[in-house]
């Protein structure tokens, strides 16, 4: 790679450097510094600003394994993250092109100059197809990404700071990226020509927010509810007595067992308070745990808007989007458990429903964004379990 960029009359101004001493050299973009994560692949064809501002990603370097990223450039619209807190999710990128020039009448700035505001570093001119193998094959490692415009790194120093990080496993980031403080949600979703547009509610959902993403509150919304959203660690005593009708267990980063550790007792007591409840992602792993259920760290996660799976309740396959690095032991699931979902490409477990009681929960992300809209249902049947 190094050969090739001399060839080229270009300095390598950035490098990935992974735990296992590989690194990779490139192009820098976005903000110069350095960025320590666990790298990822997605899969997903559109929607980078989507992914890089979905709180899921927190504390994880992103691989698009698609080469040419940033023809739509970036604007205010596109961002999954609720809060402020939540505005840098994934710490870097890595692309195989440079960023293409922005070609899009919404376009407000183009991917590269978003990124250096956001404090996300990004290198590109890196073989993404070895990357990925290299993830399928070995698992998501720990790395830095790096970006100096002067072209020198401590490539041993960088090694050593990837190896000494201690990892997503046993790490809570839900609170990192929730709100402090509760908020109010009206936007529904976007609309051609409107956009968005704020829409009342009629039946009362309280989101907790482990790193609740935009699209899953419009599309809430959508269904004639209306959203409150409190912190991830308000008292199960404090959400019942704003009466709601249903409560949403939002998607969020980091290890759910870490999490766990104060949301499970309040998912355990609004089960018991016979509460509608709906689970996504984290919030599914978490529901799972308060079941008594176990979760286990994933060797590559699943990344990507073109997952299969399979719902068992209606025998329909779904293309979904995902992303997670965790995932819950079906072999683990309780009696009291039906798995309602299972994916496509490895048997793992994508849904479950409380046998008796309106509390069901998927481990995909029925919002999309970017993705299909597939399993948009499953907020009419929470709707429908109000």
């Amino acid at each position: 790679m190094v050969k090739e960029m001399q060839d080229l009359n270009l300095i390598p101004t950035a490098a990935l450097v992974l735990a296992s001493g590989q690194v990779f050299y490139g192009q820098g973009c976005g903000a110069e510094g350095q960025a320590v994560g666990e790298v990822c692949f997605n899969t997903a064809m559109t929607g980078y600003q989507e992914i890089l501002t979905d709180p899921s990603y927190a504390r994880q370097i992103v691989c698009f394994t698609f080469p040419h990223i940033g023809n739509t450039g970036t604007n205010v619209e596109d961002e999954e993250a609720s809060t402020e807190r939540a505005e840098k999710a994934a710490v870097g990128a890595i692309l195989k092109a440079p960023i293409t020039p922005p070609s899009n009448w919404r376009n407000e700035n183009p991917l590269g100059t978003w990124m250096k505001q956001r404090g996300i570093v990004g290198i590109s001119g890196v073989d993404t197809r070895a990357l990925t193998s290299y993830i399928r094959e070995h698992g998501m490692p720990n790395g830095v990404i790096a970006h100096a415009e002067n072209g020198q790194f401590d490539i041993d120093m960088l090694i050593e700071k990837a190896r000494s990080w201690s990892g997503l496993e046993g790490a809570d980031l839900a609170c990192d990226v929730a709100t402090k403080d509760e908020f109010d949600w009206a936007q529904s979703s976007w609309i051609w020509p409107e956009g968005f547009k704020d829409k009342k509610g009629t039946k009362k959902v309280v989101v907790i927010d482990y790193g609740v993403k935009r699209n899953i509150l419009r599309n809430l919304v959508a269904q004639g509810m209306a959203v409150r959203v409190v912190p991830g660690d308000t008292p199960a005593r404090d959400i019942l007595a704003l009466k709601p009708d249903g409560v949403v267990l939002s998607n969020g980063p980091g290890d759910p067992a870490a999490t766990g550790e104060y949301a499970i007792p309040v998912i355990q007591d609004l089960i018991e308070a016979d509460m509608p409840i709906l689970g996504i992602c984290l919030g599914h792993q978490m529901l799972a745990l308060a079941l008594g259920a176990k979760t286990v760290k994933m060797e590559q996660g699943h990344h990507g808007a073109n997952h299969p799976v399979k719902d068992y309740t209606t025998d329909k396959v779904e293309i979904v989007s995902m992303n997670h690095g965790f995932a819950v032991d079906r072999d683990s699931l309780p009696e009291s458990c039906e798995e309602t979902h299972v994916s496509l490409f490895d048997g793992s477990n994508c849904g479950l429903r409380l046998k008796g009681k309106p509390v069901f929960s998927v481990q995909h992300h029925p919002e999309a964004s970017p993705g299909p809209q597939d399993s948009f249902y499953l907020f009419e049947r929470f709707a429908d379990a109000l």
